[in-house]
């Protein structure tokens, strides 16, 4: 076994003595003698926060519910939709349009009435994160943003928290376990394994590119295997190793991780959206003063306007929905360069992807090439489809 795979000490002291009903209930964990009373009544002391009752936030809560970790916190302030019950399994048909903390809560009760879940609908902050963090023994983050990512891997550094982290897309999925403050020297986070971030529009989240659902599950339970390994100081952690699953190849692998030796200490958050960005600056520039609203696109349509609409989504976004009269230049070929040629020169050219990001990025290029009186659509399709066409899906 080498050192960073090695075990660690148990996160959380053993809690009280179990009921009678809590040892019918554990009776399969007490029986396992890696587990036992000991480890129960850790699981029944412990205090977890999970940052999203989203797509891995969904199965961890379960799985915590159910394994009996005696406090659950949930960071979520978002409400359920007809989206999210593709992978979310934590929610129903009947939870849509409901504050999705609520439903999670719901669904814990309904599992184990015995766990505290104590609910934190609110958006976490640099000026929130460390105090809440505080008050837990390990986070837990599902989250889908690199801006967050790295708030909650800071913020844990400051308040000494070890915290598992799991990232999905499309059919891959990604888990370790950072914690810049683990015994033996052995101290390791997310910085280490990316120092700095994407560049913006470079890679999409699942929401612009897609997740096989049960991915969900596959990620969650390791995750959740994670933290109930650091509770109780069983097996080797992912503490210095990144796990790999690749779900089309149905295969496991584990990278090393190692302590970035340049890396800068962490003494302070900072203005996370800033750091990562959404938008490239260039992006962002392009957009001043060249943006159009979905009801003002729909006007210059009905007053024949000399246009072409361009759909710089994916083929498979594109069969979806999309604009009247639009035609499909997926961002890549206009990103590239290849598809500059192929731009009519005598009208004005509208730019639309599905929320505006990519459409931003692309407009960039279009206007450096000399279009300049070329715009995108703001909020992209789906503002298309809330504001002027409402028989129209959201995806």
């Amino acid at each position: 076994m080498s050192d960073s795979a090695a075990a660690l000490p148990p996160i959380v002291s053993p809690g009280a003595e179990l009921s009678k009903d809590e040892v019918e209930r554990y009776s399969r964990h007490l029986i396992i003698p890696n587990v036992g009373m000991t480890g129960q009544r850790r699981l029944k002391n412990a205090k977890v926060l999970v940052i999203g009752a989203g797509g891995l936030g969904s199965p961890t809560l379960l799985y915590f519910a159910a394994a009996g970790v005696g406090t659950i916190g949930i960071v979520e302030f978002d409400e359920v939709d007809m989206s999210n019950l593709q992978r979310q399994v934590i929610h129903g048909r009947s939870d849509v349009g409901r504050p999705k903390a609520e439903s999670a809560r719901e669904k814990i009760h309904e599992i184990n009435d015995g766990i505290d879940v104590r609910l934190h609908e609110f958006r976490l902050t640099a000026d929130n994160a460390v105090e809440l963090f505080s008050e837990y023994d390990i986070i837990v983050d599902g989250t889908d943003n690199f801006a967050t990512r790295y708030l909650v891997n800071d913020a844990a550094a400051l308040a000494h928290k070890p915290y598992v982290w799991g990232s999905i897309f499309r059919f891959e999925g990604q888990v370790s376990v950072f914690w810049e403050g683990a015994p033996d020297g052995r101290g390791i986070n997310y910085r280490d394994l990316y120092p700095v971030p994407p560049l913006p529009g470079t890679v999409p989240s699942c929401a612009e590119g897609g997740v096989l659902g049960v991915l969900c599950a596959s990620i969650g339970s390791i995750m959740a295997t994670e933290t109930i390994k650091l509770i109780t100081g069983i097996g080797e952690p992912l503490l210095g190793r990144l796990m790999i699953y690749d779900a089309l190849a149905m295969s496991y692998r584990t990278i090393t991780l190692r302590r970035d030796p340049d890396r800068v200490p962490i003494t302070e958050l900072i203005d996370y959206d800033e750091f990562c960005g959404v938008v490239s600056d260039e992006g962002a520039a392009a957009v001043v003063d060249s943006s159009v609203t979905a009801t003002e696109l729909r006007e210059w349509m009905d007053t024949d306007a000399p246009l072409t609409v361009i759909d710089v989504r994916e083929p498979v976004e594109w069969d979806i929905l999309h604009l009247p009269g639009a035609v499909l230049v997926p961002q890549e070929r206009i990103l590239s360069g290849e598809a500059l040629e192929e731009l009519p020169q005598d009208r004005r050219i509208v730019l639309y992807c599905k929320t505006g990001i990519r459409s931003a990025e692309a407009l960039a290029v279009v206007k450096k090439a000399g279009f300049a009186d070329a715009v995108h659509l703001h909020g992209g399709v789906i503002s298309w489809a809330r504001q002027v066409d409402p028989s129209l899906p959201i995806y």
